[in-house]
């Protein structure tokens, strides 16, 4: 074959080459080459305060209760309180028979007396040499022990009165009136319910985020609808076994004395707060094999990014880090998603488009007819 008869013949095989991939090209552009975009709804990645809360369970208790006994004995001669009355400090409760101790005390005032005009004599002798120095010594002595012993009958008497040693609300007592109480019998009970106390055990891991001077939340079983406030006044610096839990007291304010000692309540513990947190919906967090992860929409293409979650509320998500305020974070459409993959995002909760040309198409044709 002659040289130019074979260069002819490549020069066709090249052009039909050619051809084909252009006409396969045109083929593909007019099959809409290329990944479609997938439609997806999203929101907006938000800045709030976010409270860190620990929930724990417990009761209401006085800070201060005490079940009250005599401290003389004696018969119960007057009763000075009513059941369930409210009472200040020092307040009477009770009244024993004081007869007796009345007659020992005016016999130590004589001695007392005796005992004193004895001492001014024996001075009175010093002074004219007339009495030795243990003279005067011993009638000191004397008059010394005559006073102690007016003063301790004195003290039993005033306590044959038994009286609150501080403001609060009496419970029911345990005696009447003409009984006799000795030092071991239970009168009545005695504790403060203004303010009141809360008290809750939390597991030992929550140990370092327990403060002196934080603020709690809580309701009460037997008062519904109702939300109390305290603050934490005492944290045990023991863990307690077997249950390895730490003790955690509240002071609460109860002016209308409807918190009860006994009563059992549900606490809310605020443990932080963050006023600037990032939150998204809870939605938009969906779970990989390696953890947690958020579809962002950046330029029109979405991208997976990990995420470490916090505080979770009620349909919102903390995100502590891995998306910023204001980022698009896909809500809606997850399920197709490939990173980088193009997508339609609409905002949650609006209306949804027509597909593209559809209503544009439609008028011409209307009007034609």
């Amino acid at each position: 074959m002659k040289p130019t008869t074979t260069l002819a013949a490549l020069a066709l095989l090249l052009g039909a080459a050619g051809c084909g991939k252009d006409a396969e090209g045109a083929g593909g552009a007019a099959g809409g080459g290329g990944m479609p975009a997938l439609p997806v709804e999203t929101a907006e990645a938000r800045r709030d305060t976010v409270v860190e809360l620990i929930n724990a369970t417990g009761a209401m208790e006085a800070i201060q209760s005490i079940l009250l006994k005599p401290e003389v004995d004696g018969r119960i001669t007057r009763i000075l309180v009513q059941d369930g009355a409210v009472v200040g400090a020092g307040a009477g409760l009770f009244r024993i028979d004081d007869a007796e101790l009345r007659a020992q005390v005016d016999r130590a005032e004589a001695d007392y007396d005796l005992a004193a005009q004895a001492l001014e004599r024996t001075r009175t002798l010093i002074s004219q040499n007339a009495s030795s120095q243990a003279d005067l010594e011993r009638a000191e002595a004397t008059a010394r022990s005559t006073r102690a012993a007016l003063e301790l009958l004195r003290i039993r008497l005033a306590r044959t009165t038994v009286r609150a040693p501080f403001a609060g609300v009496v419970g029911s007592r345990s005696v009447s009136l003409g009984d006799y109480v000795t030092s071991s019998s239970d009168l009545i009970s005695l504790q403060t319910i203004d303010p009141i106390r809360a008290a809750f055990d939390l597991p030992e891991r929550y140990a370092e985020q327990v403060k002196v001077g934080q603020d709690i939340e809580f309701q009460v079983a037997a008062l519904p609808g109702q939300t109390f406030r305290g603050v934490v006044d005492f944290v045990d610096p023991v863990v307690r076994l077997p249950g390895r839990s730490i003790l955690v007291k509240a002071r609460v304010p109860n002016p209308r004395r409807n918190l009860q000692p006994g009563m059992f309540v549900e606490v809310r513990l605020a443990t932080d707060v963050r006023p600037a947190a990032v939150v998204v919906p809870e939605e938009a967090v969906v779970g990989t094999q390696m953890g947690t992860a958020v579809w962002v929409v950046k330029d029109g293409k979405v991208e997976r990014r990990a995420v470490t979650l916090g505080v979770r509320t009620p349909g919102e998500v903390e995100i502590r880090e891995g998306v910023a305020a204001g980022e698009a974070v896909v809500v809606g459409g997850q399920a197709m998603l490939q990173p980088g993959a193009p997508v339609m995002a609409r905002p949650k909760g609006a209306p949804a488009q027509p597909p593209g040309g559809a209503a544009d198409t439609a008028a011409p044709a209307d009007s034609a007819r």
